[in-house]
């Protein structure tokens, strides 16, 4: 059965000829592109949200086709390779066939394998690491996706993708924990009043950071969305609540992509200790960072790694370092001076010199242009 990932899913969902659930939960989808006939999972969550999701405000986006391999020689490889192209309500589609044997192979054994394809992949691979994290005995954990279409805010349409990726790991996460008793605080009252009336159909909780008591008692697991340091002295409120010094019972906590370090203009050096080592008592289960000449990368319970672009391959990576810890900014000088000196000692081809302004984009990357 092929599979597919979603990047950018489209704007309507009469584009599906048939949606039913297996006998494991997951919704199955599929779909028609010119007498091509795909099946996939999309995930294991609710009909209900893999459709909302489905319903996102239209943009163009990719949705790449991963087909089951098989061995078959390069020039039949070669023949059945093909781009797929549908519009529907101003939607392109663009199903990607790799049916070639060699590059499967090199594809499988490459250092940036374990990056994600896209960004929804990514935000269900932070859900994953989070669950094993919580299954683990963890109790405070980060998830960061610093990436510039969610760093930016006053961007159109920026935010109601941040809110939607939101929704994503709030359902994953629910799925994969499989309790009904998680609660999700936003930074204010107002964001999560609208969000609540946006979101009916959601089975979590919702809370602010403005509630006089945003964490009750009955509230197994607490996510805080993109909470800002504005708003540091709740968040540590929320954090020493569920750390069980009042019941004897702590319960996790996660931070979804919070910014408690954009405001360091005007903060003063106690506060910033202060706030360093409040974050310091939390582990990243889950970081993506993409750099000007390469990518920093974290999935638990895995190491950090550093990738610096591949010159064989524009626009792939290649494994530079792995660390118990996140790189410091003097190492990533280090690895990144390193690996430029490597690229200066061979000529490179003429391809990888005509690619090579494109080297800085990754995988996922490519997956979120517009």
């Amino acid at each position: 059965m092929a599979s597919f990932t979603f990047s950018h899913l489209p704007s309507t969902a009469s584009l599906l000829t048939s949606n039913r659930h297996s006998a494991s939960g997951a919704c199955l989808a599929s779909a028609n592109f010119s007498g091509v006939s795909l099946t996939g999972v999309a995930s294991l969550l609710p009909v209900s949200s893999f459709i909302r999701f489905l319903a996102l405000p239209s943009r163009d986006f990719r949705m790449h086709a991963k087909f089951q391999r098989f061995e078959q020689d390069e020039e039949e490889a070669e023949s059945q390779a093909a781009i797929l192209r549908a519009e529907s309500n101003g939607t392109v589609f663009v199903v990607d066939q790799e049916q070639e044997t060699s590059q499967t192979i090199l594809d499988d054994k490459a250092d940036d394998s374990v990056l994600p394809d896209d960004l929804v992949g990514a935000v269900l691979h932070s859900s994953e690491s989070t669950t094993y994290y919580i299954n683990s005995g963890g109790n405070r954990a980060i998830v960061e996706l610093q990436l510039p279409e969610l760093e930016n805010l006053n961007e159109e349409g920026a935010q109601q993708r941040l809110w939607d990726l939101a929704r994503l790991y709030l359902d994953s996460l629910q799925n994969d924990l499989k309790t009904q008793r998680l609660k999700a605080i936003f930074p204010d009252a107002g964001a999560a009043a609208l969000l609540k009336h946006t979101w009916s159909d959601a089975t979590f909780s919702f809370g602010s950071l403005n509630d006089r008591r945003p964490v009750s008692e009955d509230d197994e697991v607490v996510v805080l969305v993109v909470p800002d340091y504005q708003m540091l002295t709740e968040v540590q409120k929320i954090a020493s609540q569920l750390s069980g010094d009042v019941d004897g019972v702590p319960r996790p906590l996660v931070m979804w992509n919070p910014r408690l370090f954009s405001g360091d203009v005007g903060i003063g050096l106690n506060v910033r200790r202060t706030r360093d080592n409040f974050v310091s008592t939390f582990t990243v289960v889950y970081s993506m960072r993409p750099l000007p000449q390469g990518a920093i990368f974290r999935r638990y319970p895995g190491l950090w790694q550093v990738f610096l672009d591949d010159k064989a391959r524009p626009g792939r990576y290649l494994l530079a370092a792995e660390q118990p810890t996140r790189p410091l900014a003097d190492d990533l000088d280090v690895l990144i001076l390193e690996g430029q000196e490597e690229k200066e000692s061979e000529e490179p081809s003429p391809f990888v010199k005509a690619m090579g302004v494109f080297a800085s984009f990754n995988r996922f990357m490519r997956s979120l242009s517009k």
